[in-house]
């Protein structure tokens, strides 16, 4: 599923990045790579959403949510 589908409160691991290469290159620089885990803290209207990764709060627009695939974690 992709990460703009998730919902708030739950816990998600990242499973691949399909976006433009220089996209993925940062979110990987961030800290966002296989297997991190991403808790989808809130969620906006038009699909922008904050999120926890790794100790650090993140806001990430919804184009770039869309191309995150995640699988969710079972707490």
């Amino acid at each position: 599923m992709r990460l703009s589908e998730g919902k708030i409160g739950k816990t998600y691991e990242v499973e691949r990045i399909e976006n433009t290469e220089q996209v993925t290159r940062r979110l990987e620089a961030l800290g966002m790579t296989g297997h991190a885990e991403v808790k989808v803290l809130n969620k906006k209207e038009k699909g922008s959403m904050i999120v926890k990764v790794r100790g650090t709060r993140w806001a990430v627009g919804k184009r770039i949510a869309d191309g995150i695939m995640v699988r969710e974690v079972r707490e």
